[in-house]
């Protein structure tokens, strides 16, 4: 007589008996199979979201100050965005309805403050899937360029095309300021890289089921598609937004008025208006009120002075210092730098603009002949001094340096 191989119920006493190759089940053991299924899918999906390295806020910061050096304020904004976001993950279902809403991030700050560094610190810190992508390739669909859809391809990638870990993983998208609306004057010519990618990202930043080219580039209707939530896909977007400045002046302006206003006026840093910056003068540049209203959480980027651009030289964990130091170790080499050529260095990225970014072109171009020749030795010492940084950079072109 045909019996469930399971729990030994005939065919009378199931309602349902299915057969296999060499055994049968019943309806009361594959009912009580996927129960077991949903409670151990349950467990894991707890148990990834328990891998997630999440510290409070300012222990966020404190892990942050150890790469990155000054914005404090930024860290401690971004600090507590990101806890906010992970801790939502984390929260169980419970009865009072009330779902607590995504925090993506928004930067803005000129070129060499840490945009980047910010994020994938971050991203670091947490040990979750993290992508940098460049808005500036993105267009509208059916147009040279990548799809809006392309950027998940590399989240998914650097998940090892795990969608789950993807699923809870960040993009940096960096560049957004140069996918602003190009100007409200119509014309006939459509603006496919500028309010369109805008409005592509829209259904990206607020949560949506997204079916990703696996290997990035453009869709074909016959490629297969991996569908990616972006629900739980922890945005951060970072633009130098420049000539912003203009637009937070005009702003300030119009709203001084009254007996007061030159008391006001004289309060306002001229030098550093980007501090300053809000919602309404994101839509002045050209993103649309849709974009910023997804992008709640705005901070800026102080610009580095001259204390902390030499801080970076030395400080953080991956300083530039400590990375020759080591590339030439690796040779048996002993590298040493004086105090004075840091300072050297620092001011002469200052005299480039270049930021942070500078530094390190400075330093490639002073320790490129050292770097070339020393490694043949297999062993010695250097010292870097003023006059042999001095020297090494007068060979260059400075005009050129300047204008990169």
């Amino acid at each position: 007589m045909d019996k469930c191989s399971f729990c030994g119920r005939t065919k009378k006493e199931a309602n349902i008996l299915i057969a296999g190759l060499e055994g049968h089940i019943c309806d009361h053991c594959i009912e009580q199979a996927h129960s077991i299924m949903n409670e151990e899918l349950a467990t894991k999906k707890n148990v990834a979201l328990d891998a997630i390295n999440l510290l409070k806020p300012a222990e966020i910061k404190n892990f942050l100050d150890q790469y990155v050096i000054g914005q404090d304020m930024a860290k401690k904004i971004i600090s507590v965005a990101v806890y906010n976001h992970y801790k939502r993950l984390m929260q169980k279902p419970d009865t009072d309805d009330i779902e607590i809403e995504k925090s993506n991030i928004i930067l803005a700050g000129e070129t060499g403050t840490g945009k980047t560094l910010l994020a994938r610190t971050v991203a670091k810190m947490l040990h979750v899937p993290f992508t940098i992508v460049d808005a500036t390739v993105l267009t509208e669909a059916g147009y040279v360029g990548e799809d809006i859809e392309s950027l998940l391809t590399r989240l998914l990638q650097n998940a090892d095309y795990d969608v789950k870990a993807a699923e809870k993983g960040i993009v940096f998208i960096d560049e957004i300021d140069k996918i602003a609306r190009k100007g409200d004057n119509p014309s006939i010519t459509r603006d496919v890289s500028g309010e369109g990618v805008q409005q592509g990202l829209l259904k990206l930043l607020e949560g949506s089921i997204v079916n990703v080219p696996p290997q990035g580039g453009r869709k074909h209707p016959e490629q297969k598609m991996i569908p990616v939530d972006t629900k739980n896909i922890l945005f951060i977007c970072g633009g130098a937004f420049e000539g912003i400045e203009k637009k937070i002046a005009q702003r300030l302006n119009t709203q001084i008025v009254g007996f007061g206003a030159s008391k006001i006026r004289d309060k306002v840093n001229k030098d550093n208006l980007l501090q300053y910056i809000a919602p309404q003068d994101l839509r002045s540049y050209g993103l649309i009120p849709e974009i910023i209203g997804r992008l709640p959480v705005l901070t800026h980027l102080e610009p580095l002075d001259r204390k902390a651009l030499r801080a970076i030289l030395t400080e953080p964990k991956n300083a530039l210092v400590k990375q020759y130091i080591k590339l030439f170790k690796m040779d048996n080499i002993k590298l040493s730098f004086d105090e004075e050529v840091l300072d050297y260095i620092v001011d002469k990225a200052i005299e480039f603009k270049l930021g942070a970014r500078g530094l390190r072109s400075i330093c490639e171009t002073i320790m490129l002949d050292a770097m070339f020749e020393m490694p043949s030795d297999q062993a010695g010492e250097i010292e870097i001094t003023t006059e042999y940084a001095s020297h090494k950079l007068q060979r260059i072109n400075l005009k050129i340096l300047k204008a990169s």
